[in-house]
């Protein structure tokens, strides 16, 4: 569109400025802005006057209005337009210049669509031709303005290289993060092959060296068998040869006997030659012993030929078999330690690109998964109802509005029925704090209220602890914590450990059943690791079972038999049971099904045992403490006179000059409500009908 130079009348004293002065003749020149070189929009009216043009002062007085009413809109969700007639402007008319101007960015945006490619640049150009123009009519100006848009142009090139310039980059981290998890993966895969093999591989030679280890204990038995049957048959030859010795005295004496009468008969027989025989018969008897006795001494220890040659070629192959597995064992610990070598190494390059993937994801703006926020607002179907057809930023509004999103929560002031963790005065910041957080705090304060109760030897009251050690630790902002600790309780009370600590702050649940459950499984513990006689940290089914039965002998056999099979579903292991992995919690601080179980299992006793006491009770509307002891002893007979005298001051909570008279009669169903939310079991068996 050509751009046309237009004659206007002079503009009306009302609608010019107080600070602005006519011509002398009265007359005012308006000619059209020129447009750029082909630019398609139109020229805009530019009001000159006498040769030394003048600059309006009109915004100078109503500085004080426009702040305000900027500071105002601000505040607003629909954006403005500067020079819009959206409010009044005061009592004085804007220049006619800058009309023009307002009138022509007005156009130029009316039909502004933030959906099109490119819109903001286009928007941008708009305000860029307005610039322009204000430039070319502000001569004096001019160079400033001219250096300042140059130097806004440039900074905008510059930063559109840069994007341009990390666009790549973006890419590639995503590829080498993708390839890096693919290259652990396959690592992780080779390794776990490897190591697979080298066990089944080591396994098989222990199995060869404990089937050698069983030759050679055959092998020795054997030659001990040998040992003990060649000196049973030495034992036979000497048990022999006296015998044979005891017949040649014998006969020696017969023949003497034969002799003497022989000599009775014949006197005339040389008895000289007599005792040459005698003496030749002894010497040639030493002979024989020693002979035989040198027998023995060489070939006592002696094993047959045969025999001993088998022994030695079967020992021959055995010591080359050893050293032969010795060589491959020793060839394989080395390489197994190269693989641990490698392994530490994977696992440090794997851990570093592992941080690396955090950091990107971390400082990645993924698209929120707002189907999560289903659980908030009672199901799906009403999150859907809710969500449906809203912006990110609405359902962002929603979500905190459910969770009472905002930034400041009220204090509740410092009166005396206000908890004593609570008594804090001021506008307190909702710090939001997470599920994990809440279960890490309520943990802290349970461990140094333990501590210090120990100390002192008396039990404090958990707010009053709560409030110190909040101040303690945080000082100023304790308020914060207590309050954002207070609504974090409140969000996730269906948790075990924060809806009891919530309960026994609120005074719904007395605190010992905190301890009591804390003792259970410090209980149970103690006998399974009473119970591991190996101090392996693993016991059968059979000496877990036996555990259980030993740590709480009241339990019947189904409800052993269930915490078995918990036990046994949570590792996942029906032969041996790591006890030490059952006390294993999760990310939030909870504990798993098996304790679950048992901490269940525990309310349902303490539920049994407060129905059979309301049972004994009767229909007694108010009960006093005989009443209850009566009851006590005759439902518990084996409780003793301390426990009793705790489970008294539970039921009758109040101090001891009162308990004559206020406390003599209570409630019943006030009574009981007391016991069943405190630390109440029973003692020993029932009674027997």
């Amino acid at each position: 569109m050509s751009s046309e130079k237009t004659e206007l009348s002079p503009v009306p004293a009302s609608e010019r400025l107080s600070s602005e002065k006519t011509r002398e003749n009265g007359q005012t020149d308006i000619r059209m802005l020129q447009p750029k070189a082909g630019s398609k929009r139109p020229g805009i009216l530019r009001v000159s006057g006498t040769p030394a043009n003048f600059l309006s002062t009109w915004p100078a007085h109503m500085s004080s209005r426009i702040i305000h009413h900027g500071q105002q809109n601000f505040l607003k969700e629909k954006p403005r337009i500067h020079g819009s007639d959206d409010g009044p402007s005061g009592a004085m008319g804007k220049p006619l210049f800058l009309q023009q101007l307002e009138d022509h960015l007005r156009r130029e945006l009316q039909d502004f669509n933030p959906e099109l490619p490119r819109a903001q640049e286009r928007k941008l150009q708009a305000y860029r031709d307005v610039f322009d123009y204000f430039i070319e009519d502000f001569r004096t100006y001019k160079p400033l303005l001219c250096a300042i848009k140059n130097e806004y142009e440039i900074t905008l090139a510059y930063l559109r290289d840069q994007i341009r310039e990390l666009e790549p980059l973006r890419a590639q981290l995503a590829r080498v993060a993708e390839e890096g998890e693919q290259r652990i993966m396959a690592l992780r895969e080779e390794e776990k092959a490897e190591i697979t093999e080298l066990k089944r591989e080591c396994q098989r030679l222990l199995t060869v060296i404990s089937t050698m280890r069983e030759e050679q204990n055959g092998l020795q038995a054997q030659v001990s068998r040998l040992q003990d049957d060649l000196r049973a048959q030495y034992l036979a030859y000497r048990q022999e040869h006296d015998a044979r010795n005891l017949l040649i005295d014998r006969i020696n004496s017969m023949g003497t006997v034969k002799e003497q009468e022989k000599h009775d008969e014949q006197e005339e027989e040389d008895i000289l030659k007599l005792k040459l025989a005698l003496q030749v018969c002894r010497e040639d008897m030493t002979k024989a012993q020693v002979e035989l006795n040198r027998v023995l001494a060489e070939f006592g220890d002696v094993v047959p030929r045969r025999d001993w040659d088998a022994l030695e070629e079967r020992h021959q192959e055995n010591l080359v078999k050893l050293e032969t597995l010795q060589v491959d064992f020793n060839k394989m610990k080395a390489e197994y330690d190269t693989l641990l070598d490698e392994h530490k190494q994977l696992s440090l390059e794997r851990s570093s690109l592992q941080e690396e993937l955090e950091g990107h994801r971390s400082r990645g703006t993924p698209r929120p998964d707002w189907e999560k926020c289903a659980d908030l607002f009672g199901g799906s179907e009403k999150w859907v109802e809710l969500s449906e057809g809203q912006s990110s930023q609405k359902l962002l509004e929603i979500l905190l509005e459910q969770l009472g999103g905002t930034t400041d929560q009220q204090e509740q002031g410092i009166a005396d029925d206000v908890p004593a963790c609570l008594r804090y005065e001021g506008n307190l910041k909702n710090l939001g704090l997470k599920k994990a957080d809440a279960v890490r705090v309520i943990k802290e304060v349970w461990k140094e209220k333990v501590a210090e109760d120990e100390q002192r030897e008396e039990s404090s009251v958990l707010a009053e602890f709560l409030r110190r050690h909040l101040d303690r630790q945080h000082g100023e902002r304790a308020g914060d914590w207590a309050y954002s600790l207070l609504r974090a309780c409140q969000q996730h009370h269906d948790d075990d450990v924060i809806g009891l600590f919530f309960d026994i702050l609120t005074g719904k649940v007395d605190e010992s059943l905190y301890h009591g459950q804390t003792q259970l499984l410090s209980h149970l513990l103690k006998e399974l690791i009473r119970s591991d006689l190996t101090e392996s940290g693993v016991l059968s089914p059979q000496e877990f079972s036996e555990a259980l039965k030993k740590a709480f002998p009241l339990k019947g056999e189904q409800e052993i038999e269930e915490l078995l099979t918990a036990a046994q579903t949570e590792l996942d292991s029906s032969r041996n049971i790591s006890y030490q992995s059952l006390y294993t919690e999760d990310a939030d601080g909870k504990h798993r099904g098996f304790l679950t179980l048992l901490k269940r299992q525990a309310a349902e006793e303490r539920r049994l045992y407060i129905s059979q006491l309301q049972d004994q009770l009767g229909d007694k509307g108010k009960v006093d403490a005989g009443d209850l002891r009566a009851a006590f002893g005759s439902i518990d007979p084996a409780l003793n006179e301390a426990t009793l005298g705790r489970y008294l001051g539970l039921a009758f909570p109040l101090p001891s000059s009162q308990q004559g008279e206020a406390a003599t009669h209570l409630d019943t169903n006030v009574v009981l409500q007391r016991l069943l939310v405190a630390d109440v079991k029973r003692a020993g068996p029932p009674p027997q009908n």
